[in-house]
């Protein structure tokens, strides 16, 4: 531990994540040097892919990074199945979404988290942003004109924002007494991808089972990323497995659209649940990504979500500073709770009501999701809307 010592900064970004990396070269864009406040390292690269949607594309393009190389190492989505799985009484119809039915562009494009934040990182220039590398936040002390931010090292941070992307244990989003809701559905989900001897045809598919979904998204060539649901000791038991056996699991479900399964890449598993902040700012805080909300691996939401937290934080920070005002005030924070809160909460509360379905017994339950997703399958303009609000488009 160094002894206390006092740096001054305008604004912080605390968070090493794609939202986190997001905010700070948005801030960058916008002429501004903030500090950044890495986290601790994870020893294994994040397994995870996003599937990020026409709404979320265009902060990529603000940034120089879409199309560009990162489109080369994406896959696109041109179609979304739904599969009823559950052997309950009440099964829905399977449903097809066509990109195609909205124009000439497909859904969005699946990106591995890790190759979009080595492209964030290496579009930030070193002089750009103070690095604060391999130190977390402990602790914040809000102020009246200023927050401090405490690190991991015993150095104090003052500023006068500070956008907390550290994740669903915020402790920024803690010392700031924001508080949350939400719920634990007792599931946990594994992450990975593999590789596959039929082509996936631009097509990504969720299989709804009693335990939650297994779904599958295209990556280049003969690739998908998974997400696997299911109860936490089936989870033990398949992250348990070695590669061969766990690809021969996988390949029950899944063999008969996508052919032999092979190459496992790296597994990770973790708790699905669902927490959503009561207010997205508060005390010079705006949260960003998942110190503002975690959704279950439903419906792609999540890193869209985050990448428009990013964007929303980091322009309405730089407006604030572009006009002489305080970028940690009240207006840009009840700015920034009114928009997240339109954008997040719906998807949030539609996405709980979905998983719910899927794990009740009770038959209302189950009937409400058939009819839901019947009136999908039948009422072509009712589909298309929905299709356009997943798309996040407008945002």
């Amino acid at each position: 531990m160094m002894r206390e010592e006092i740096v001054q900064h305008d604004v912080a970004v605390v968070g090493g994540g794609p939202a986190g990396l997001a905010a700070c070269a948005l801030l960058v864009s916008r002429g501004i040097r903030p500090a950044h406040v890495t986290g601790v390292k994870r020893e294994m690269r994040d397994p995870r892919t996003a599937a990020l949607m026409q709404g979320t594309l265009p902060i990529l393009d603000t940034l120089g990074l879409w199309p560009g190389l990162l489109k080369a190492q994406s896959a696109p989505l041109w179609t979304l199945r739904l599969i009823d799985e559950t052997r309950h009484l009440i099964r829905a119809p399977s449903i097809t979404f066509d990109a195609r039915e909205l124009g000439d562009e497909p859904f969005g494009w699946n990106i591995p988290n890790a190759t979009l934040a080595d492209a964030l990182r290496e579009i930030i220039p070193d002089d750009a942003v103070a690095t604060y590398e391999g130190l977390s936040v402990t602790w914040t002390e809000p102020r009246d004109t200023l927050i401090k931010l405490h690190l991991s090292d015993g150095r104090i941070l003052r500023v006068r924002a500070v956008i907390a992307a550290d994740g669903g244990e915020s402790r920024c989003r803690g010392s700031a007494g924001i508080k949350t809701y939400g719920a634990d559905y007792r599931q946990q989900a594994i992450a990975t991808s593999f590789g596959h001897s039929l082509p996936h045809h631009d097509c990504s598919t969720e299989r709804h089972r009693e335990n939650g979904p297994l779904t599958t998204v295209p990556l280049p060539g003969n690739r998908s990323s998974l997400v696997w649901m299911d109860r936490p000791d089936e989870i033990k038991r398949l992250m348990a497995l070695d590669d061969r056996t766990f690809a021969a699991e996988l390949e029950r479900y899944v063999g008969g659209e996508l052919g032999a399964v092979s190459d496992i890449g790296p597994r990770r598993a973790f708790p699905a649940r669902t927490m959503i902040a009561r207010q997205f700012a508060a005390k010079r805080t705006f949260l960003v990504g998942e110190a503002g909300h975690v959704l279950p691996p439903i419906g792609a939401q999540g890193l869209n979500l985050g990448l428009r937290d990013a964007k929303a934080a980091a322009w309405l920070i730089a407006d604030a500073l572009a006009y002489g005002e305080d970028p940690g005030g009240a207006e840009p924070l009840t700015a920034y709770d009114q928009a997240r809160q339109r954008d997040v909460v719906p998807r949030g509360i539609g996405i709980d009501l979905m998983n719910r379905s899927l794990l009740s017994r009770l038959l209302p339950a189950q009937a409400g999701r058939v009819l839901a997703v019947g009136a999908l399958a039948q009422i072509a303009p009712l589909r298309r809307a929905v299709m356009r609000g997943g798309l996040g488009i407008g945002h």
